[in-house]
């Protein structure tokens, strides 16, 4: 897609915490002439300038002209629980951000903004932060002229889906913050509405090359939205 016209948004994610304030963000920010949200499921959003076809993501290649945009911002992701199974979880955790990143490069997006994770190392003995930083490889070696991955701490915010063990997280972030200082600020909790300003914050400010967030960054990047 060409730089030269207007500035469209492609979503991947959608149905999820970030990707849902993503979309709602997107479509009211006036730099976008457009906002694309595919998903597997029909959202509950109806505005003049977004489109949301529901697609296969075992098939994407079949999809590919719907990947089109200037701006890709992906939060597409699932919980080891929900998956049911290790591979089930890179499946959507690596392969489907993958090719989705793939496509959209190939169509000229020339922006990508990826939701990680903190501590994301590709080969690291824990096998979600590994398969997150395998995630962030791949994509860099696609080649976008603009990539930017965010890595929060925990999500300050309750799910709809239970997990008990990070709700006890939410509930004591507030206490244990204020004593995550120097290295470990980067783990301290975050509101997802954070993280998803910071992401079209740095697709609006101008950088270019692959830049990596931590908490303080995204509260920084915010500013740009």
């Amino acid at each position: 897609m060409s730089e030269t016209g207007e500035r469209r948004a492609l979503i991947a994610g959608a149905t999820g915490l970030i990707g849902g304030l993503l979309v709602n963000m997107a479509l009211s920010h006036q730099a976008f002439a457009g906002v694309t949200a595919v998903t597997r499921r029909r959202l509950d959003v109806s505005h003049p300038l977004l489109r949301n076809p529901v697609i296969d993501f075992d098939d994407l290649s079949r999809h590919a002209a719907t990947l089109a945009a200037t701006d890709v911002f992906c939060a597409l992701g699932t919980t080891m629980r929900a998956a049911g199974s290790q591979a089930a979880f890179r499946l959507v955790d690596h392969d489907y951000i993958v090719a989705v990143a793939r496509l959209a490069r190939a169509a000229g997006a020339a922006r990508f903004m990826l939701v990680s994770s903190v501590g994301a190392r590709a080969g690291a003995s824990n096998f979600y932060l590994g398969v997150k930083g395998e995630t962030e490889e791949a994509v860099r070696r696609l080649g976008f002229p603009t990539l930017h991955i965010f890595r929060p701490g925990l999500l300050l915010s309750q799910r709809t889906e239970s997990r008990p063990g990070e709700r006890f997280g939410v509930a004591v972030a507030p206490w244990l913050g204020p004593l995550m200082v120097g290295g470990l600020r980067k783990y301290r909790g975050i509101d997802p509405e954070t993280v998803a300003a910071a992401m079209i914050g740095a697709s609006m400010s101008g950088m270019t090359g692959t830049h990596i967030h931590h908490n303080d960054d995204m509260l920084r990047l915010t500013a740009e939205f």
